[in-house]
């Protein structure tokens, strides 16, 4: 049976990450470009300042929905998680270096697509007399279409987002952490599975408010530790930089020199990978981030919508490429691990060095910091990536979930989604899990993107709503 699922999970995931994915997510980000006049360049500034202007660890509790910046905090939660390692890390080893660069364009369509999403979580949320704020896709996407077309687009949404980000999310993630965990320390996976399980329990029963609160302190001191720690590793390897930025723009073009096949087999590997990999780390278009979008305080739709967009930048262009020169300097330059010495073949090398998406990352800061040092760095930072990315995903499969089954149903949902990260701790990493996980994910994406495209003049109109 699980055979038989996987067979179809990855039919369906390939299918999907090369064709549908790769074109959705390039029309939708090149028609929001166009159609904003390049949000992501024109108001970055903006973004920047609206973002670090009044930067605070402590934005306080708010009467109803969050602080812009309590709001970004919980989308870059969701955002900055397993992706950024080991997500990174696999898109390297299966579609090379070159599969980076192609993360990079998707991200850099992704901020205007991102901009749209939460624009429209604003333009279309929901506010209940006692101040509870309901609020994005399922709500926009009914929104745009009246009737039974759009109730069916929004529950197909709601499910997806349920067994993505509620279930299958947390078992991705909290797989990682006990993982990792167990590498780096030697502690059982069931330990750590039930001391995560029981945190994230906690924080998940106070709510959309506690969990702005957690996000808002651990995010900014996470993301803090680890791009400290990459350029450190950077600076030891200052020699090596250049050489991997140059195979990160080289192998985007040129796969099938590192990686072998045919050039168009390859290349539709690199990009396949990056589109997938990147929608995993940015989640731009996903339909996800909009959730706690539509829940920030804040004057007007646009400002929240270039805050987005910061989000996807700071999570693609500056958590994930540390994570990306960090191993292609240590693993794939002159010397490196996968340098391609005595003429073996790149899959030889792989297997000879025992590496994987889920180690790589540990190897290449174990060449710095040493084999035990670097094992405990990363595995710490996934755990502060990960865990937040749960109870970030937690929230937004919950309010999908009361969408489908109504509030009293709440309890229900917690127990299982606590379960589910529990027994991700415990299994060995599992493909089928994976598959799944990436599949509803891309589920996601075509439900958003058709009331993205529809509701298109509400954005236009948001972007022109900021003269510069």
């Amino acid at each position: 049976m699980e055979q038989m699922l996987l067979k179809i999970m990855n039919t369906i995931n390939t299918y999907m990450a090369d064709y549908v994915l790769i074109i959705l997510l390039v029309a939708v980000g090149l028609f929001f470009s166009f159609k904003t006049r390049f949000v992501q360049v024109r108001c970055f500034g903006e973004g920047m300042k609206k973002v670090f202007g009044n930067f605070s660890l402590k934005g306080g509790k708010q009467k109803s929905g969050m602080s812009s910046f309590q709001a970004l905090a919980t989308a870059v939660a969701g955002q900055v998680g397993t992706g950024n390692i080991v997500g990174a890390s696999g898109a390297i080893l299966t579609g090379g270096p070159g599969a980076i660069f192609w993360m990079w364009i998707i991200a850099f369509l992704g901020m205007s697509t991102i901009y749209a999403e939460a624009v429209l979580a604003q333009e279309t949320r929901i506010i209940d007399a006692d101040g509870t704020v309901h609020g994005g896709p399922i709500y926009y996407i009914k929104n745009a279409f009246k009737g039974g077309f759009g109730k069916f687009l929004a529950g197909f949404f709601a499910i997806a987002t349920v067994i993505s980000l509620g279930f299958t999310g947390g078992m991705v993630q909290s797989n990682s952490i006990g993982a990792t965990i167990n590498t780096a320390f030697g502690i059982p996976t069931w330990i750590t599975g039930v001391v995560l399980a029981i945190i994230v329990a906690f924080i998940v029963i106070g709510g959309a408010q506690r969990i702005a609160a957690t996000a808002e302190k651990i995010v900014p001191i996470m993301a803090i530790l680890y791009i400290i720690g990459s350029l450190t590793v950077l600076a030891v390897n200052i020699t090596r930089v250049p050489e991997a930025i140059g195979m990160i723009f080289k192998y985007a073009f040129q796969p099938q020199a590192l990686i072998g096949g045919g050039i168009g087999i390859a290349l539709k590997t690199a990009i396949s990978q990056g589109a997938k990999r990147g929608l995993f780390s940015n989640e731009a278009g996903m339909g996800s981030t909009p959730h706690a979008h539509a829940m920030a305080n804040v004057k007007k739709p646009h400002d929240q919508g270039v805050a987005a967009m910061i989000g996807v930048f700071l999570d693609t262009f500056v958590v994930l490429t540390m994570t990306a020169l960090v191993v292609i300097t240590c693993t794939y330059t002159t010397n490196g691990a996968l340098a391609g010495a005595n003429g073996a073949t790149y899959e030889q090398l792989i297997a000879a060095a025992s590496i994987n998406k889920t180690n790589i990352a540990q190897m290449a800061f174990g060449s710095v910091f040493g084999t035990w040092l670097g094992n405990a760095y990363v595995a710490i930072c996934l755990m502060f990536f990960a865990f937040t990315t749960i109870i970030s995903w937690n929230m937004f499969g919950e309010i999908n979930f009361n969408y489908l089954f109504g509030k009293k149903a709440k309890i229900i949902y917690s127990i299982i989604s606590v379960v589910f990260v529990f027994v991700g701790t415990i299994v060995q990493e599992n493909e089928l899990v994976w598959l799944t996980q990436d599949t509803f994910n891309q589920f996601m994406v075509l439900p958003n993107a058709i009331a993205l495209f529809a509701l298109a003049p509400l954005v236009s109109k948001a972007a022109k709503s900021n003269k510069l």
